[in-house]
Parts: structure tokens; sequence; C-alpha cells
């Protein structure tokens, strides 16, 4: 049967019973009519040789709720951007492309650096906080909706139920996130499934049940998913990392910057398959490995933030409690996988949490060393108040590269 059963502090939206796409569309070309909604992409250029990207391609020709669609591009040479703008000028949406290593947005880069604001590494956290710039350049969006570009299983349900519960003045939710099974023979999701939820659970047990951080957190069933849609206002006043924990520090930042009873997750789609990275066991530079370090690094920051006090003994608990309540979460999915006659590798999912056991002591060491770190990068308020005409630069800049 479906599951409406709601958990935790945030509500949850199901996918209860046949979708009626028809009806979810012409719902969405109503109301964005009056609250516009930007599509973000942040893609690689390697992403646009793969099948992944040609059939969000595709699937995007026939959405005509979105106004705007913005692909923020990864490192890449002229030729490539080039090769970009003819690849993506097929959609019937106005679409701009942003070159994050062309002359004119690196000549931004280096103004708002010029003005001491970290602005992060390379990397898909600084690529989507530019187009969010961008898109606030325009001054005419309400809503900004971001997913990634290597899902294999994309269709166009997925984009209109994420953009259903922001854009939707009924809903009015000014954050929402998506979620989705990860099943093939098997269950993916092993940092969501084996580090996130259990090491939430091991720090609940240690600083309390009260604690709404973790609760908030607690009660993302896919607090990783790159999925997620907004309320432009949003964008304008959260700091982000530009790490692998890009998506914890945005759900801390969410958390901060508006009220619970406006934030919702959605339900998008009945199976959802994209690229796997590798676990990485004996390497925490690359791979699953550094995501975990990156990831525990956001998540302790963040509870640093609201006033937890880390030691040595403290992170000596928390290892041994995380272990513990891994282990018997392990045995959860693989009772789960057994009813359901999946494959299940419990070697494989062991050294899964042996590796994640390491990535936590390592990130314990680097908090210990300097609990402050890389700082995140600045928000757009932050960055507007500094250099007062940076959003028409963008723009200009933008527009110019796209002429």
């Amino acid at each position: 049967m479906s599951d409406f059963y709601q958990t935790g502090v945030v509500a949850t939206l199901h996918r209860l019973g046949q979708p009626d796409l028809d009806r979810i569309e012409a719902e969405l070309s109503w109301y964005s009519n009056e609250r516009p909604i930007a599509l973000v992409l942040p893609s690689l250029f390697s992403e646009l040789q793969g099948e992944a990207l040609k059939r969000i391609v595709e699937e995007l020709k026939n959405v005509k709720y979105i106004h705007e669609v913005v692909v923020t591009l990864g490192p890449s040479s002229r030729e490539e951007f080039l090769y970009a703008k003819e690849f993506f000028s097929v959609l019937p949406q106005k679409t701009r492309i942003i070159w994050n290593t062309g002359p004119r947005i690196s000549e931004i880069y280096e103004s708002i650096k010029e003005a001491e604001l970290p602005i992060g590494e390379e990397g898909k956290g600084r690529s989507a906080w530019m187009a969010y710039g961008y898109i606030l350049s325009e001054q005419r969006f309400h809503t900004i909706v971001l997913h990634d570009c290597d899902i294999l299983t994309y269709n166009r349900e997925m984009l209109a139920r994420l953009c259903y519960p922001v854009t939707n003045p009924n809903l009015d939710y000014h954050f929402c996130k998506g979620y989705y099974s990860r099943v093939t023979d098997r269950m993916h999701g092993r940092v969501t499934r084996l580090l996130v939820s259990p090491l939430i659970r091991a720090l609940q047990k240690i600083l309390g049940y009260n604690n709404q951080l973790l609760a908030f957190f607690d009660s993302f069933r896919y607090p990783l998913a790159g999925e997620f849609s907004m309320v432009t206002d949003l964008s304008r006043v959260i700091r982000i990392p530009g790490d692998w924990g890009l998506e914890v520090g945005v759900l801390a930042e969410v958390y901060r910057n508006t009220s619970l009873r406006r934030v919702c997750q959605v339900d998008i789609a009945e199976n959802y398959e994209h690229k796997h990275q590798e676990l990485s066991p004996e390497d925490a530079s690359k791979g699953l490995h550094k995501m975990c370090v990156d990831i525990c690094k956001s998540l302790f920051r963040t509870l640093a933030s609201e006033g937890v006090v880390f030691s040595e003994g403290f992170f000596n608990t928390l290892i041994a409690t995380y272990m513990r309540t891994a282990q018997d979460m392990l045995k959860r999915y693989e009772d789960d996988a057994a009813i359901n006659g999946l494959f299940f590798d419990r070697h494989e999912e062991s050294l899964a949490v042996e590796t994640f056991t390491k990535g936590i002591k390592k990130a314990a060491e680097i908090i210990m060393e300097d609990p402050l770190g890389v700082p995140l990068i600045s928000s757009w308020d932050r960055v507007t108040s500094a250099v007062p005409d940076i959003l028409n630069r963008i723009r200009k800049a933008v527009e110019e590269d796209n002429e």
C-alpha cells in the first residue's frame, strides 16, 4: 500500500496512487505566470557526452512552465563552452550557459575575492551559487529549482513534483527537498543509509533527542539528494559549502533562515538511478571516503555553531556509538533485502561502515585542529553589500558570453 505516514518535523508529500502529470503541469503553467520558475542545471562538460543529459534535454523540450534554464558549467575550455551552447540550443526555453572558468566570470570571482569575501573552491557548490547570483540579477523569478545532470531515469514528472510545493501559492513552501528510492537488484545510497542516518542518530543518543537541528536532519528521507526547489529570496541569504558537504550545509542554512512550517520533502520518483562513486576505503582524498569526510566536517561545524562543544572524549564516544548504530541498521537493511529478494553483500556493506568510521575519525581530527575550517561561500546579501554593482556585472557577463 502507499505510504502516507508523516515523520519528523517537516512535511512529507508522498507519491500516492497514479500521478496525473497533465494536471500538475497545467497548474504549474498557471501559477508560474505570477511565480516564474528558473531551472538550474549544474553540469560538467563530461556529462554532455553521456546518455543521462541527452535524455534530460529531450524531456525538458516538453516542459512549458519553466521560464529560463540556467546551465552552470564546470571547468571548461572555450571550445567546450561553445559546444555546450550548441548542445542546449535545442531547448525552447530561454537558456543561458554560465562559463564559470571563462574570462568574464573569472573576473567576477576575482572582484569578490578582492573584497575579501570567500567564494569557495571550484565545484558544484560554487557553480550553483553563481547561478543563483545570475537569477537574482534578473529580478523576476519566484522559484529556483535545481537538479543534477547525471539522472539516468529522468522524466518530466520529477521536475513537476519538485516545483509544485514552492510554486503553488496554496502550499507556499519556501524550500522543498526531493527524495526517492534507489534500488535495482540491490539497495544503493550507501552514504545516506550507512553514514548520515546512523551518524545523526548516534549524535541524538549523545546530545539528546530534543536537539532541534538533529531532529530536522533526521526528518529527511534522503538528505543528500541533489534535487530541491526554493524561493528566490532564500538563495539571497544562504551560505553554502563548496565541497561534498554541500547538501548538508544547504539544509543547515535552510534551518537557520526559514520556518520549519515552510519546509517540506516530496517523493519525486518511483526509482532513481545515477552514476555511482567508488568507496575508496584506503584513500580519504577521493570517492565516497572523501564525501564522508566533507559531510562530517560540515555537520560537526554546523553543530559547533549551535553551541555544541567537541572534545577528544566526545568524538571517541561518537565513533563507538556510530559503529553500533550502523551495524544495527545494516542488519535491518539485510532483512529488508531478504524479504524483497534483493542481493545483499554483507561484506561490502560492512566495509562501507568501516570506511565511514575512518572518515568520521579523519573529520574529527580536522575539527579538533581547526574548528572553523574553510569559510562558507558568502551569501549574496553580503556580496551585494560589499560590491553593490556585482549582480549587474554578472548579468552583463553572462549575456555577453551567450551572444
